[in-house]
Parts: structure tokens; sequence; C-alpha cells
């Protein structure tokens, strides 16, 4: 059989197929606390192929721990739009260059194969759940590979400790948003079928699994990323009906969406949005059974602030918020106006505010606009702000402040594009700490559409959105055969980010604040959203450090 070369390396290692093993360092060892989902890759490689262009292998996992062991395939995936083609200060990415890059993970099981192949590095990551339960102490990790014949070709030992202390449950909000006919465009199923809604439970899972734990709820078809005069495939979960003139209400979709979403562990509800995008200037689209008819009856044509809309937003809110009261889960709801108004359309989104302004009076506001001078007009309760323009709003004292990156958060800052190292990606958490951030938005979980969703695309073949964006800004995850979602590296690096963010604040319980920001700034100039370490080792070894003094606290020593 042919040598194989093979070693384990550390989550944030991210690197192209042809990338030699040799060059990729080493890792062994780590701690972990109860509830988190500690993560690892192995990285094999041969140079002495013989005869075919691959080989198939099988893994085994032996560890104290292997019923809570996953183990993936991360494959490459076609990105055309690295980032976009601009000069550009900022040479914190992998490439900056078209290509195939390392993304997406595929489940393996132990009787599934993985492949060699001459010359090209392949990747292995190691997921391990560690139980809320577990014993303190040091649990070994053996992964063997085998060919075809059981014949053993490599292998690997890693050594997990896991410390006396669990993890605080997530506090910190998470939302991205969660395309319902993104899924049903994709897989050809009714909306609302019955596979419908196994398969939105499936990404929702996912999604919760990785500290997405606020869900956008499209009591009306969301008015997102839609072309002026165009629509999107209705999700409306409310049924509406107008006869005489009357309004009424149907809630059973609704209603099964807020239990399945509770049991599934999500915390917060979004409203999808009450006006349009980019300004508030008109409806959603709304669609209503009116004296027998089934038909729209709001949209690009309607006056955000008419008479007609405000009739209507008059029956349909208090109705909605008695329902999600009698749901009991009116008081972890918050609603959208419009997204990304804009200081230049700050007179219209007003008008619209005032619309609801009443009817809204006891409920959360929250849109995403990063002008500091629409802030200061109070027209909404919460800022959402982009991750570089955060600035302006600290400098004030704003507190309780969200934050939100896409698209053009492309320089200097953190972000996900799979163009970026994965440290790029998870220092988020040290930022999120530092600054005090209350929760985090991002516009693309599942999108599956080109701009402004004139057309469905390919995820697999097409990962820019019709050269929309750069590649990860539009999902994080891809759809399964099988309609559950395949998570990404893009994903699970902002997954670390989370769980190292509770690790900070169970330090901070432990031994303060001041300890906790004396680790994360030790030897480094001070940590901003543009200015911070370029390097794994810093994050593994503040990670380290954290975890360390947390096991010093927790056992007296």
């Amino acid at each position: 059989m042919e040598t194989v070369k093979i070693k384990n390396i550390s989550s944030l290692e991210k690197h192209f197929a042809s990338e030699k093993i040799e060059g990729v360092k080493e890792y062994n060892r780590a701690t972990a606390l109860r509830g988190e989902r500690f993560t690892y890759q192995i990285a094999y490689t041969t140079d002495d192929m013989r005869g075919d262009v691959k080989k198939a292998l099988y893994f085994k996992v032996a560890s104290p721990l292997a019923d809570n062991i996953t183990v993936s395939r991360v494959e490459a995936v076609p990105v055309r739009m690295p980032m976009y083609r601009i000069d550009l200060d900022d040479d914190y990415y992998m490439s900056r260059e078209p290509g195939l890059y390392p993304d997406l993970l595929v489940p393996v099981t132990e009787s599934s194969q993985v492949y060699l192949f001459k010359d090209e590095l392949s990747v292995l990551r190691v997921d391990v759940e560690v139980p809320e339960d577990a014993a303190a102490g040091v649990y070994p990790i053996d992964v063997v590979l085998k060919d075809g014949d059981g014949a053993e070709v490599g292998s690997t030992h890693f050594e997990l400790e896991v410390i006396a202390a669990a993890l605080p449950e997530q506090r910190f909000k998470v939302t991205q948003w969660f395309h319902s006919d993104c899924l049903a465009t994709y897989y050809r199923v009714g909306i609302f079928s019955e596979e419908h809604w196994r398969i939105i439970e499936n990404f929702i899972r996912t999604a919760v699994k990785n500290g997405i734990n606020m869900i956008l709820t499209p009591v009306l078809t969301p008015a997102l990323d839609t072309a002026v005069g165009g629509e999107r495939p209705t999700v409306q979960l409310v049924d509406i009906y107008k006869n005489g003139g009357v309004y009424s209400f149907g809630f059973e979709k609704l209603g099964r969406w807020v239990k399945m979403c509770l049991s599934l562990g999500v915390k917060c509800f979004e409203i999808a949005h009450l006006f349009t995008q980019w300004g508030a200037e008109h409806a959603p689209k709304v669609m209503a059974t009116v004296d027998g008819e089934y038909k729209r009856i709001f949209g690009w044509d309607t006056d955000a602030a008419g008479d007609e809309y405000r009739e209507f937003l008059s029956a349909f809110l208090p109705a909605l918020k008695a329902e999600l009261d009698r749901l009991g889960v009116l008081r972890i709801c918050v609603f959208h106006l419009s997204d990304e108004p804009g200081l230049a359309k700050l007179e219209k989104y007003l008008r619209a505010r005032s619309v609801v302004a009443e009817l809204l009076k006891d409920c959360t506001i929250m849109d995403a606009d990063s002008d500091f001078e629409f802030y200061e007009t109070g027209a909404f309760d919460t800022p959402i702000v982009s991750s570089d323009h955060l600035g302006k709003f600290l400098d004030a004292g704003v507190e309780d402040l969200w934050t939100y990156y896409c698209c053009c958060q492309y320089n200097k800052v953190s972000n996900r594009l799979v163009a970026m190292p994965q440290a790029r990606n998870r220092i988020i958490g040290a930022q999120f700490y530092k600054f005090r951030i209350k929760g985090f938005l991002q516009w693309g979980y599942n999108f599956y559409y080109t701009q402004h969703s004139v057309e469905p695309v390919n995820p697999y073949q097409c990962t820019d959105a019709g050269y929309f964006v750069p590649a990860g800004d539009a999902f994080s995850v891809y759809p399964a055969p099988d309609g559950t979602a395949y998570e990404t590296l893009h994903l699970a690096a902002f997954t670390e980010a989370l769980f190292d963010l509770r690790a900070m604040e169970l330090l901070e319980s432990l031994a303060g604040r001041d300890e906790v920001m004396k680790i994360l700034e030790d030897g480094i100039d001070p940590i901003t959203f543009s200015e911070y370490p370029h390097s794994d080792e810093y994050i593994l070894k503040t990670r380290e450090k954290i975890n360390l003094k947390i096991k010093e606290l927790v056992s007296g020593k």
C-alpha cells in the first residue's frame, strides 16, 4: 500500500488541496469545557500513489468519547468571486484568486469511503460533543485509516482534556436570515407541504446547533432581496381573509412554526419586515382571500403609509400580537420595519414607523442601519450596526449594541467569506466580548437565489448568488440530498467564536472581567473590530489560557 502521510491539525487550518502536508502545523492536544463542541482535523496525503489516481479508504475511531464524535469530509467548492475586484489594503485572505476552496463539510461514517489522492491534501474534520456530565480528565481519541482490505495505512492520536466546568447557556442572540422559499425552490416541494415542513425543521435544527437562536419568522413573505416590481414565492405564515371589508386571520401555520422552533431550542423570533427593504417606501407582498378570491392585496404598488395599508396593519398587528402572546412568545419577539433604510430615506422610514408606533409601542423594533445620524433620531429602539461602522456608536457609549456583517465588510474586519482564514472568522468572539455586543445578524443562512431573487441557483455550482456577493456571504449551509443541511467551514468557525464567547463569560463569572481582558490582550495591542492578531496561534493559545484559568479556579488550586 502507498505510504500515507497523516497528522492532526487544528480546526483553524484551512488549506488548498495543492498544499504540502509538511507545511501544516501539527496539533495533538487541547482542552475543552463540558457542553462544548470541540473540533480538530486530520490531514493526510501521499506522494507514493501507484496505479490508480485515487484510493478508497475507511476510518475507525477509538475513544471513550466515541459515541459523541462525528466526522466529516472537508470538500472544496468552486469560488468564482472570492472578493470584490477592487484595490484593497488587506492581505488577510487565503487568496484573492478564483479557484476551488475548502468549505463544504460532508458527514461520513465508518462505513463511508474517504479518499486518498496523490499529491493532494485531504482533510477530515472531527467534532466532539463533550457531554455535560463528562468526568474531568484526559480522553484519548485514536483515528485509524484503513484500506479496502482492512489493513491500517495511517493513524493519529489526539488527547482532549475535559475541564470540570460547563459552558453557561448562550445568552448572546444570533440570527442568520432563514429563507423558507429557497428550500421549497431548491427541493422542488410545495410550500408548507409536509415535506417542506420536514426540510424547514432539519435546517432550523442545524441552525440552533450552531448557535443561531433567533429565527426570521415570515408572518408575511419577507420583503428582502427582491427586485422592485418583482416578488418572491409566498411563504406567508398567516392566512388573511377580507370579507365585506372586514379582516380576519388564521394562525394555524404560525402556531406550528412557533412550536417547532421552540422544540428545537429557538430563543427568539424575528417578525419579518413590515415594509420594503432599503427605505420602507412600500408594503411587502401580502396575499389574502378577499370575498372568496385568493389574490395579492399589497405590494410594490402600495404606499407604505397609505390609508389601505394602515387599515390592514391596524387589524393585523393587534391580532398577531394576541396570537404570539397566546403562544407564549410575544415577549421574545422583535419586529422589523425595513432593512438598511439609509439616511437618505429617513423621512420615509419615520413615516412608516408612525403607522405602527402605537400598535407596537410595547414591542422592540430593530433594524440594520449603520448611520449614527439615523440612530440619533430615535428611529429604532436597538441599532444593528455593521462591524466597520461601530466606532461612533461605541464612542458615544450606546448600550445594547448589535452588529452585523455582509458582503460589504471585506476590509480589515472579521467576516466569514470562504476566501478568508478561519482565524479571521473566529476572532469575532473576542470582539463581541470586549465591546459587550448583545447580538449579531447576518442576512444569509440559506439564500439560494441570484441577486434580487430573480432566479434560483445551485449552491454547489454557484457560491456567489449569481456573481452578486463573495462566496460565503449568501449562505452558510448547503442543501443535502436528504433534506438536511450540510455545514461549512465558515459556519463552523463562527460557531467556535460563540463557544469562545461563552468560555469568556464563564471565566468572568469566576474571576471578573479584568481577568478575561488581561488574557485577551496579553502582549498585544488593544483589540478593535479592525485591528487584531492575524494568527491561528493567538486564538488557540488564548482559548487554552482561558480554559486553564477556569480549571485552576474550579479545582481550587
